[in-house]
């Protein structure tokens, strides 16, 4: 039997806009003011929505307009469907003219010969670049934020493409006169004791690679003070009330009473660029083939370069 719904074409989104702001109001007369239209032509379209529909979604009342049964039924579908609407015509201009990236980077990550290169060949693009705290890749670019990111793992990679770049070597933060500064390198045992800080609010999955918790043998780390910032872990450290453990390209910019010793045993820091996963965008295309080329090299240890994965923890 054929379906008697109307066809896709009839449902007109801006009587599901008009549906919208009218709920939103609950009075025709002030949605009318904000739609820049007439209440007589507001309530006209707000009928011929609800012919379309076949249900009544306001009951009209001397004090006011209510949402019926339908009503609220629709609201939320109503709102759902304009941001599909909108999401859909985005990825379709996108697609037919990709002129514009977002490239997101976390603390101590460069990515200026890339965004060079990017602007080089792509001259009439516009190519922005945003700073992003260590737990914001994923959420940045699922809340299209930002179109690419070059980041260090660990984060959740659910619905994201990942491409490793390089890895960098883990090294223990201490003050100049620990016990353990000078060594030429030290272990997980030879800090089985010292107490790591947490930053409050962290990304857990962060927290526990940078302080390697649980250890290896299954036993928590210890538990250090609980701070407010990155930045005061290292007043923690010249002060001799913890340790931390960072990466070795961070060494040269450490404060004077500060050392860094290699630290074995442990998986390196991998540098990552993500995006979302099947994105078309042919300037974040671009960009992965340039990061693979200029980023690659930077590594500390050689490149680490690998094709795209959605798997990547």
């Amino acid at each position: 039997m054929p379906d008697s719904s109307p066809p896709p074409a009839a449902f007109d989104l801006r009587l599901v806009w008009c549906f919208t702001v009218v709920a939103e109001y609950r009075h025709f007369g002030r949605a009318a003011e904000a739609l820049h239209t007439t209440q007589p032509s507001l309530s006209r379209q707000i009928h011929r929505l609800e012919r379309q529909l076949g249900a009544r979604l306001f009951e009209r009342t001397p004090h006011g307009n209510h949402l019926t049964e339908a009503g609220e039924v629709f609201l939320p579908l109503a709102t759902e469907l304009l941001r599909s609407a909108d999401r859909a015509a985005g990825r379709a201009r996108a697609a037919a003219r990709p002129s514009r990236i977002t490239i997101g980077y976390t603390p101590g990550l460069i990515i200026t010969p890339v965004v060079r290169e990017l602007r080089h060949r792509h001259p009439d693009a516009e190519v922005r670049t945003l700073h992003l705290a260590p737990g914001e890749p994923r959420a940045a670019l699922l809340d299209r934020r930002v179109d690419a990111v070059v980041a260090r793992l660990p984060f959740t990679a659910d619905g994201l493409d990942v491409t490793a770049l390089y890895d960098e070597p883990r090294v223990l933060v201490v003050p100049r006169d620990h016990r353990l500064a000078g060594k030429e390198a030290v272990t997980l045992d030879d800090i089985a004791d010292e107490p790591l800080p947490t930053v409050r609010g962290s990304d857990p999955l962060l927290n526990a690679f940078w302080r390697i918790h649980p250890r290896p043998d299954g036993r928590p780390a210890p538990e250090g003070p609980l701070i407010e910032s990155t930045e005061d872990k290292f007043e923690l450290v010249a002060a001799g009330q913890a340790v931390i453990i960072s990466v070795d390209v961070h060494a040269h910019s450490l404060r004077p009473d500060l050392t860094t010793v290699p630290l074995q045993g442990v998986e390196p820091s991998r540098v990552v660029l993500a995006t979302r996963a099947r994105d078309r965008n042919g300037l974040v295309a671009a960009f992965r083939t340039y990061a693979r080329a200029h980023l690659t090299g930077l590594a500390p240890t050689g490149p680490a370069s690998a094709p795209p994965s959605r798997s990547v923890e």
